[in-house]
């Protein structure tokens, strides 16, 4: 007989009060995301206090690939994540275990190809990226040596989409606090004491990852008959049908960050050809970005399995009462953020550099970047409905309108229109979210979401046709 999956592991996002059971499943998302970008905020500000703008510089656009793949990871492991949390919804829990054996197969190749490439084209990224002379072997360094941790990135976000397709997001948190401090330790050593400068960095890193994935993999062998593991050749087999699934999921989300990131690559590059104090303040201020936004990523992750779950289980008012309530919860984080934006850019940049020239224009991005944080809010929010439904072409409509029209459209709009030189860049950026989030937003007052075909909806016809013959 056949081992099930015994859902032991996670919680049913189906039942209970709606807004308490989105918080508690996304708190641990959201410290767990922030646990993330602090470490990756610790590299920065060690760098930069002890190896200056170069090694700045140098880590940012090193770290271009290791940002680029990270999302690839993401997608492969959110469309695990939706697929689980469908299969969950209508208890298909052998099917589910199918599914988790397929996607991790499919991350480990996907990543094992990706660092070979990065490796083989290393030069040419650079060069595509004007990474500054100054700063070229401190960004060379650190991205051969990150790319190194690929399939370590892969292998945790794979285990952690698993997990919160089941309704477990407390772990991943116990996962990454793991690689915070083995990452905070060991740049210490390695920049401070050993001096390695980005190449340290790199270093503390990758080990890092090596570090939540090591205990991601201890937690689901321990708990395999919960979550449906085993630690034997036959089990990562690829199962076409989930392998149909999980691709047909993926590759919409691969194209959308993927050609976010081209176009923020393509900004960067731009950026940085105006020398090193445009290109530290772009770096020093996507960081900060970046982790303001984790509050509101935390919660639209939440939100997407909550969709998935209860739209799975035929409660389509629950799953719009979730989106809504994601979307208010992201509104007041985008006020908190703005007003920190606006009234202590500078302190804010301190943490970072002690540059003076880079914080004075950082007050500059800063300020541009409110509009940032209120249009992301609104588009994730919304966005998460889409996910959580499986709407894959629209998906993939969205990643075009993101990241092709919007981000660089808007950029040369500014740049050649308006003449605001390097700041034309920022303004394309905060603008590059404006058309999706209009998308978003129509698609759910539409009410079509409702009536979609899930993906668990083609294996139940499937099995009513054998038991029909």
């Amino acid at each position: 007989m056949e081992s099930t999956v015994k859902k032991k592991v996670g919680t049913d996002l189906t039942v209970g009060p709606i807004f308490k059971v989105l918080m508690i499943f996304a708190v641990p998302i959201i410290l767990t995301n922030l646990i993330q970008q602090l470490y990756s905020l610790v590299d920065l500000m060690i760098v930069g206090k002890f190896v200056g703008s170069e090694g700045t510089v140098g880590v940012s656009t090193g770290g271009e690939i290791s940002d680029f793949m990270t999302p690839l990871a993401t997608a492969f492991a959110m469309s695990g994540q939706v697929y689980i949390s469908q299969l969950m919804g209508v208890k298909e829990y052998e099917k589910a275990k199918r599914t988790i054996g397929t996607l991790f197969s499919v991350m480990l190749i996907a990543s094992c190809c990706f660092a070979v490439l990065t490796l083989i084209f290393c030069n040419q990224i650079l060069s595509l990226l004007n990474c500054p002379q100054e700063a070229w072997s401190q960004a060379r360094a650190y991205m051969i040596i990150t790319v190194i941790g690929m399939p370590f990135i892969f292998g945790y976000n794979g285990v952690c989409g698993v997990l919160r397709g089941m309704g477990e997001s407390k772990k991943p948190m116990l996962f990454i606090i793991v690689a915070a401090v083995v990452n905070v330790v060991f740049d210490l050593i390695f920049v401070i004491v050993f001096r390695m400068e980005a190449a340290g960095t790199a270093i503390a890193t990758v080990m890092s990852q090596f570090g939540s994935f090591l205990a991601a993999f201890i937690f689901m062998y321990r708990h395999k008959e919960e979550m449906g593991f085993e630690l034997k050749l036959s089990y990562f087999r690829i199962d076409k049908e989930a392998a149909e699934k999980i691709i047909i999921l993926a590759v919409p989300q691969m194209v959308r960050s993927t050609l976010v990131r081209f176009s923020m690559l393509w900004v960067n590059a731009n950026v940085n050809a105006y020398g090193l104090t445009a290109a530290a303040t772009n770096s020093v201020g996507n960081k900060i970005q970046k982790f303001m936004e984790v509050f509101m990523q935390g919660v639209e992750s939440a939100a997407a399995s909550m969709v998935g779950q209860n739209l799975g289980a035929k409660k389509p008012e629950r799953a719009k009462k979730s989106i809504l309530y994601t979307w208010g919860f992201c509104m007041v984080v985008a006020a908190i953020s703005s007003i920190m934006f606006v009234f202590i850019p500078k302190p804010l940049y301190r943490l970072f550099t002690s540059d003076n020239e880079v914080i004075e224009f950082g007050v500059i991005y800063l300020r541009i970047m409110v509009m940032t944080i209120f249009v992301n809010g609104t588009t994730g929010a919304f966005q998460s409905m889409v996910t959580g439904c499986g709407f894959v072409s629209l998906g993939f409509l969205l990643g075009i309108v993101d990241g092709v029209i919007s981000r660089i459209g808007f950029s040369l709009l500014f740049l050649h229109v308006f003449h605001a030189g390097v700041e034309s860049f920022f303004w394309g950026t905060a603008f590059s979210r404006t058309l999706t989030g209009l998308v978003v937003v129509g698609y759910f007052l539409s009410g079509k979401w409702r009536t979609r075909k899930l993906l668990t909806d083609t294996d139940n016809k499937k099995k009513l046709k054998v038991k029909r013959a």
